[in-house]
């Protein structure tokens, strides 16, 4: 009798597996093939592409943007082939602050106001296509003119005192030696700028009045640099400003092309790397 329930038991319990194993043999079947796992991994990918073009989007837009210097308007403070940023946030933000430039909105948000001394990246108000890079020396209101050379603000010569000559080396190679001069502007803002001929055509100008909302902008390079002294800048409005010229972050001699990687240790001045602009 006890064999005969042991036994029941048993088949009882063999039922109950069988019937477990017959029903879970019934559910679907769930299979991943490497198909779609290699088309989640493309997919990945682009989005983290996405994300991080989303990301530098912003850096530029909100915070800093690179410009590389193509001419020698601002020797020797900005040397052809330096690489910089530019900080879009300290003057708040134009349309010209936007990709493309999108005419949405006008005037500025978040204005701060420019100092004088401050070298500035802004777009030529009669080419708006078109990026400059110069020192803001006159504010609105301000009678600027150029007066044997010595800059006058307001019917003030400014203070000027000579300077040890500046000999710009290429690739070894070093040129003439330039006249220099050390400039302080009324805020205490001291700069350098150079003197390659005397009584130049723009050494002596008329007396300009900065309108209200715009800036005299000049070049460091004084005989050598297209700025507010001349009709096709003139003064420049507040709106046209991009950013103000914070650091150095790379710089090669000019004629050098950047990319070129392999020509680095003879092509880059490595003495200029992560310096402020002053």
């Amino acid at each position: 009798m006890r064999g005969r329930r042991l036994g029941f038991a048993l088949a009882n319990r063999y039922k109950t597996a069988a019937g477990a194993r017959d029903s879970r043999d019934k559910r679907p079947m769930s299979v991943t093939s490497g198909a779609k796992r290699k088309e989640g991994g493309i997919g990945e990918t682009l989005r983290v592409i996405f994300h991080a073009l989303i990301i530098a989007l912003v850096i530029r837009t909100v915070l800093f943007q690179p410009f590389n210097i193509p001419s020698g308007s601002m020797k020797a403070t900005l040397l052809v082939g330096d690489y910089l940023f530019v900080s879009k946030y300290s003057y708040g933000y134009s349309h010209f602050s936007l990709p493309f430039s999108p005419p949405i909105f006008s005037g500025r948000i978040f204005a701060s106001q420019p100092d004088r001394g401050d070298v500035v990246v802004f777009r030529l108000p009669k080419d708006t296509s078109t990026d400059y890079i110069k020192r803001v020396i006159g504010l609105p209101g301000d009678k600027i003119q150029m007066v044997d050379g010595v800059l006058h603000i307001n019917g003030q010569p400014i203070k000027r005192e000579p300077a040890p000559a500046f000999v710009e080396a290429e690739e070894g190679l070093p040129a003439a030696p330039v006249k220099r001069w050390k400039e302080t502007l009324p805020n205490g803002v001291s700069y350098y700028t150079l003197d390659l001929v005397a009584n130049g055509f723009a050494d002596n100008t008329q007396v300009y009045t900065v309108p209200p909302g715009e800036y005299f902008m000049m070049g460091d390079n004084r005989d050598n640099s297209t700025d507010s002294r001349f009709s096709q800048v003139g003064t420049v409005p507040f709106e046209n400003f991009i950013g103000r010229a914070q650091i150095i972050f790379f710089s090669v001699y000019e004629g050098e092309r950047a990319w070129e990687f392999w020509r680095w240790p003879v092509s880059v001045r490595w003495s200029r790397l992560f310096t402020i602009v002053r």
